[in-house]
């Protein structure tokens, strides 16, 4: 997969070295200010958009949406305001918001074929147990999952809650919030990696 041209800015931009740099310039220009911010993190948030959607052009629509979304930010230049921890939540967000949707519609589309297809289908049987037994695994190897992690995982995952939804759930802090669902994730992966290598 090669890089894509990523022109938003021109490329003659020099990268400050700092976004401390970028909020000094945005005090006399804040339009200069945004060109070099862009330049600054447009690769970066590319291939973290691309690494969570493993989709090019998905990747490339996220990065832009981040950065508009950016450009209508009042506190962007703020001091006090953390402007790569707020660039990637957005563009993780924005990611995680994209991916699920493609799975609801796939799994949309799954369900209305399988309905209709269901009386012509000799196999639809096999399948409604394969999918009840795949069901019963994953519960399964969510009750072999601490409460902690168990939880922050069907919170997120089957409640369909956003990051902040989930903090408030829980009464902590965001960050925390997503080092937990990092840290259940890994931990789900490996148990479902053991039952499959049972």
């Amino acid at each position: 997969m090669g890089t894509p041209n990523l022109k938003l800015v021109p490329e003659e931009l020099p990268a400050p070295r700092r976004d401390e740099d970028i909020k000094l310039l945005a005090r006399e220009d804040r339009s200069a200010a945004f060109d070099l911010l862009v330049s600054r993190y447009r690769k970066r948030l590319y291939y973290h958009a691309v690494y969570i959607t493993r989709d090019s052009e998905a990747a490339l629509d996220v990065a832009q949406e981040v950065f508009v979304k950016a450009f209508h930010e009042p506190r962007l230049f703020d001091d006090a305001f953390h402007t790569k921890a707020w660039l990637f939540r957005v563009c993780t967000n924005r990611c995680y918001n994209l991916v699920r949707d493609r799975q609801r519609r796939g799994g949309i589309l799954e369900r209305i074929g399988r309905e209709s297809g269901a009386l012509n289908n000799p196999h639809h049987a096999i399948d409604e147990l394969l999918a009840r037994e795949q069901s019963s695994e994953l519960s399964a190897v969510l009750d072999r999952l601490s409460p902690e992690h168990r939880t922050i995982l069907l919170l997120r995952y089957f409640g369909d809650l956003s990051y902040q939804e989930v903090a408030d759930v829980l009464q902590v802090k965001i960050g925390t919030v997503m080092s937990r669902l990092s840290r259940a994730k890994v931990r789900l992966h490996d148990l479902l990696t053991e039952e499959q290598d049972k």
